[in-house]
């Protein structure tokens, strides 16, 4: 146990029926970045990420090949870990929903449920779709080639009549509404928490929480005259069915704190202060997770952010089905791994939906991390280097210095952006200070100020000391405040500045970032700089083909 301040956030899990696109893991790499903001504070910082391999698409994919499900998970699985570690995504724990803890997490959330009244069985006719589970009417489209969802278009709809074990969502209709209204903050963006409360007020229906007959998935608990359906030697009856891939998906942010083994852990880790997920999957996470948590005895979490998606060129959505699909991997080979993360973030507001094109990223990293920061980087150190001998000078003081000044502006805008999780603001803020820095150069030009000191000008040897001091300052900072976004990179910078990189591989372990943050923080200490080297080779095609 320790006295820091606590931060556990979350994604959603990703179907484990494909290999990742660069659109699945955008809320990945946003979610590593606050994490890293979080434990480059200070704060114990749990980040849980993980994969969803339960779906009926599942099975169906891994009939289609021969193989079984855990086999074709598996093959799945390392796919997507070996995207995520491309992106330097470091996740404290990578959970999987066939992970056994999280199979006994899932059947003791529906025993309490159970237990309170909250689950009964009664008969399911309707839709259900593969990829995303029972589907209300209001929830299917209907079109000139058949009923469809429209999250997943391409994947035929089943027609479904099965006795299952249902949830008294309806139960909750009035605690949800206080909650919604009592918690302002609870879902945001604010218009997504406006949409999620306009549902609840239209009024809640139970939703199944089991599969009839169905072998691929978590065994259901309960047989249906209220028994355990764990039979003496260990086995599950086949009569009670699994556990509805939805409910079975949502407890995994409770399995990552530790329920039901490890009561302490779960004291400590559990309400999740944040989870991270998509648009799409927002009523599931704001509506029916409360409720499941409230039934079981435990608290709701206390923030749901609704990220939108990244959509291809016309505004469609994107998926390898439809072709418009970004490889991962193409995209890290292209921009190297701080590239990709700063560009999917800088590119995609975390807030809202948009377009996104190969050029576009391509533009934005030649323009932003190429010309901009890669270049003062790359001109600061040569010129340190070139007229002081490589010696370190501090920067002028706060109230003397343009940049200095400017500082305490945007760290102050960037901690605010990160508190309401306005990621490609924070990066906004940051580079408009890159851009000052530059107009500093341009305006004090080193280069004429250092024929001065040689000509025994008087005062220019100080001049050109203090410019010099603060574009290293303000170098030193960007590359501090942007490391939760650029993990690899800011380490390099630090090191050609002559600073030592006191944090973990993870962000965890240095000093409190917010103390480092201070303009002059290491002022009066003496350092060298090294040779300069290259950040961020520029891509000399502007368009290129992913």
């Amino acid at each position: 146990m320790t006295d820091r301040p606590r931060f556990y956030l979350t994604t959603a899990i990703a179907y484990a029926n494909s290999m990742p696109g660069v659109h699945t893991l955008y809320e990945v790499i946003g979610a590593d970045a606050v994490a890293r903001w979080h434990r480059m504070q200070g704060h114990e910082t749990r980040f849980l990420t993980g994969t969803d391999e339960h779906s009926v698409n599942i099975a169906m994919r891994a009939a289609e090949e021969g193989r079984a499900p855990r086999d074709f998970v598996d093959e799945k699985v390392a796919l997507f870990k070996a995207a995520e570690a491309s992106l330097a995504i470091s996740p404290d724990r990578f959970i999987r929903t066939t992970d056994p803890d999280h199979i006994a997490s899932a059947q003791e959330m529906v025993r309490r449920a159970y237990a309170n009244g909250d689950i009964y069985l009664g008969a399911y006719e309707g839709w259900y779709c593969p990829s995303e589970g029972f589907r209300n009417p209001t929830d299917v489209t209907e079109t000139p080639r058949g009923t469809i969802c429209p999250n997943h278009p391409e994947v035929p709809l089943q027609w479904l009549t099965e006795k299952n074990w249902f949830f008294r969502l309806s139960a909750y209709q009035e605690r949800l509404e206080r909650w919604f209204e009592d918690h302002p903050d609870f879902v945001e963006p604010t218009y997504r928490k406006n949409e999620m409360l306009g549902f609840i007020r239209q009024g809640l229906e139970d939703f199944s929480i089991s599969r009839a007959g169905s072998g691929w998935g978590i065994p259901f608990p309960i047989l249906e005259d209220g028994s355990s359906a764990q039979q003496p030697d260990g086995t599950w009856h086949p009569d009670a069915g699994t556990i509805y891939v939805w409910y079975d998906a949502l407890i995994n942010y409770v399995t990552g704190a530790g329920f039901p083994g490890d009561p302490e852990s779960v004291a400590r880790w559990w309400p999740a202060d944040l989870h991270i997920i998509g648009k799409d999957i927002l009523r599931f996470h704001s509506i029916f997770w409360p409720a499941m948590l409230w039934s079981a005895g435990l608290e709701a979490p206390r923030k749901v952010w609704a990220h939108g998606w990244l959509l291809a060129a016309g505004g469609e959505r994107m998926s390898k089905s439809r072709g418009n699909f970004l490889d991962p991997g193409d995209f890290v080979r292209a921009f190297g791994t701080d590239g990709a993360r700063y560009i999917a973030l800088r590119e995609v507001p975390f807030d809202r939906d948009a377009e996104v094109s190969w050029d576009g990223f391509v533009r934005r990293y030649n323009a932003d991390l190429a010309n901009d920061f890669g270049n003062l980087v790359n001109r600061t150190v040569s010129m340190a280097n070139r007229y002081l001998a490589g010696e370190r000078p501090d920067p002028r003081a706060e109230g003397t210095s343009v940049l200095g000044t400017g500082w305490s502006t945007t760290l102050a805008a960037v901690r605010d952006r990160f508190d309401r999780m306005l990621l490609h603001e924070v990066l906004a803020e940051l580079w408009a200070f890159v851009g000052d820095a530059n107009k500093v150069v341009e305006a004090e030009q080193p280069w004429v100020i250092v024929k001065a000191v040689k000509a025994g000008e008087e005062g220019a040897e100080a001049r050109l000391r203090g410019v010099l001091g603060d574009l290293i300052e303000a170098c030193r900072l960007v590359a501090l405040a942007a490391a939760p976004v650029l993990p690899t990179v800011a380490p390099r910078i630090l090191a050609q500045l002559g600073y030592a990189w006191a944090y973990g591989a993870d962000g965890n372990g240095g000093p409190a970032l917010l103390d480092e943050l201070r303009w002059g923080a290491h002022a009066g200490e003496p350092g060298q700089l090294t040779a300069p080297e290259p950040l961020f080779p520029r891509l000399e095609v502007e368009t290129a083909d992913a």
